[in-house]
């Protein structure tokens, strides 16, 4: 139970540390004309949509035991083995694999 309860708090936190690190950017903008219409059309609509390159983080969630205090149930604690999650991103303008590679 204990051990679910921490891979959870990993994954989440890597979520949300996995939205900070995207590196975005815009490559064409946008262009939106709608069609004006009256009894007749009288223009052509155009859509263009902008584009953007979106280069996500590369996130590792891994385990590593380590060993710390957990309280018992009386006046003293003692040293436990726990697994842990751990967690590394790389933001994607620091990552050097080749699909970023390829882009620049």
């Amino acid at each position: 139970m204990r051990q679910t309860a921490f891979i959870l708090a990993g994954l989440v936190s890597a979520a949300s540390i996995g939205l900070v690190g995207c590196d975005v950017q815009k490559t064409q903008e946008g262009n939106v004309t709608v069609p004006k219409y009256e009894v007749s059309k009288t223009q052509e609509g155009d859509v263009t949509l902008p584009k953007y390159d979106v280069d996500a983080p590369k996130v590792d969630v891994t385990t590593e035991k380590k060993e710390v205090e957990v309280p018992k149930v009386g006046v003293y604690t003692e040293k436990e083995t726990l697994t842990i999650p751990k967690v590394e991103v790389t933001p994607a303008k620091d990552r050097d694999d080749d699909k970023v590679a390829e882009k620049k």
